[in-house]
């Protein structure tokens, strides 16, 4: 198992707001993979993106990045071919309002073995009613669909089925106090309407398991994300351990 990073470094055409940066990198994701036949074909797909990203860096202390800087995000996916072709289009997207990716670098990632994962973005985990899971709400129903959903996406990337014995997860720790939250939109193409969303998640540091199958869907967590809404930024992880 592998995955592939690519490191972009971006040239801001005017101030964007943290919470905005989300939406922001998102959207010019999409419309870069819209440049081709087959991105395109997999952006509109209701399925698994395989891919996920962070924000910013270095982070703002005012929590607005400036006009005229240079700032660096990374993309991640088990995707080889969208990795490579991002590293085109997305320098391609010159029209771009906000900002203008003026390098990229890709890195490959073998699989080792992980002793601890980081969220660096929310972790998002929706509940029946539009709800998102709370540290109110029951940490085995957590655990259970943060496993699922590690399992549909290494099935859905590998065409292979994972099932394991024991979930993934350790040990676990929440690390926040107050939900988390990513913010984005969409507009109606024959209205032209613009309706906003706001997903809610928390950040958690997980010591996964070391069984095979647990270590497998611990390293789909840092390739693809961990939970729901990757695509809008959602369950970027960091990871410690050791590679060989």
């Amino acid at each position: 198992m592998k995955y592939y990073e690519l490191k972009c470094t971006a040239y801001l055409k005017k101030d964007i707001n943290f919470q905005d940066s989300f939406e922001t990198i998102s959207k010019y994701i999409s419309y870069s993979m819209a440049q081709t036949s087959t991105l395109k074909e997999l952006h509109n797909k209701n399925k698994f993106k395989h891919y996920t990203f962070d924000i910013f860096y270095p982070i703002e202390k005012t929590k607005t990045y400036k006009q005229g800087n240079t700032y660096s995000f990374n993309i991640r996916s088990l995707n080889e071919e969208l990795i490579d072709t991002l590293s085109k289009t997305l320098r391609e997207n010159i029209n771009n309002p906000n900002l203008l990716i003026v390098q990229t670098n890709k890195k490959t990632i073998k699989q080792f073995f992980i002793t601890q994962l980081y969220s660096a973005t929310p972790v998002i985990i929706s509940l029946a009613n539009r709800r998102f899971w709370t540290k109110e709400d029951d940490l085995m129903l957590l655990y259970k669909q943060l496993q699922n959903n590690l399992e549909k996406k290494y099935q859905d990337f590998y065409d292979e089925d994972i099932k394991s014995s024991q979930n993934f997860i350790q040990l676990f720790e929440l690390k926040n106090n107050r939900l988390q939250t990513i913010k984005t939109s969409k507009t109606d193409k024959q209205t032209k309407k613009v309706t906003s969303f706001k997903f809610y998640g928390n950040k958690f540091r997980i010591v996964p398991n070391e069984d095979e199958n647990s270590q497998k869907l611990a390293f789909i967590a840092l390739a693809c994300g961990l939970g729901e809404k990757n695509s809008f930024g959602g369950g970027f992880c960091l990871g410690r351990g050791i590679k060989v």
